[in-house]
């Protein structure tokens, strides 16, 4: 049996900042971004070559208001992700080499951490 994560829901205090952020300033895909009534929105956004998606939105009661998460995606190249952040203007973090993976961290406007990790091979 397969188990696949899909959809991993954000907390965001400003839809329309983060479907920026998401959107514009990391250059993801923005899959869905339906209001269906002043009180819910769902948004779903998702990074280039990921299976699994990101949703925030107004009503979706997924994420206690004020919460926030830590996301780890894997990457081919943690120095080219890192250009890729900065040429886009995202603030982050140099390289951070580990015994286990070399990482490159960035936070969105609500607190939620990211961690870009390039798996290294052990020796």
């Amino acid at each position: 049996m397969d188990f696949r994560i899909e959809l991993i829901p954000l907390a965001v205090r400003d839809v329309d900042r983060s479907v920026a952020f998401y959107g514009e300033g990391l250059g993801w895909s923005v899959d869905h971004d339906q209001v269906v009534s002043p009180e819910l929105r769902f948004v779903q956004v998702t990074p280039p070559g990921s299976a699994c998606s990101i949703c925030f939105g107004v009503g979706l009661d997924m994420m206690p208001s004020g919460s926030a998460q830590f996301i780890q995606v894997v990457v081919e190249d943690a120095d080219a992700a890192l250009a890729y952040l900065r040429d886009r203007g995202v603030e982050c973090q140099g390289v951070d080499d580990q015994p286990w993976g070399r990482f490159v961290r960035f936070d969105d406007p609500d607190g939620n951490r990211w961690a870009l990790q390039q798996l290294v091979r052990r020796r």
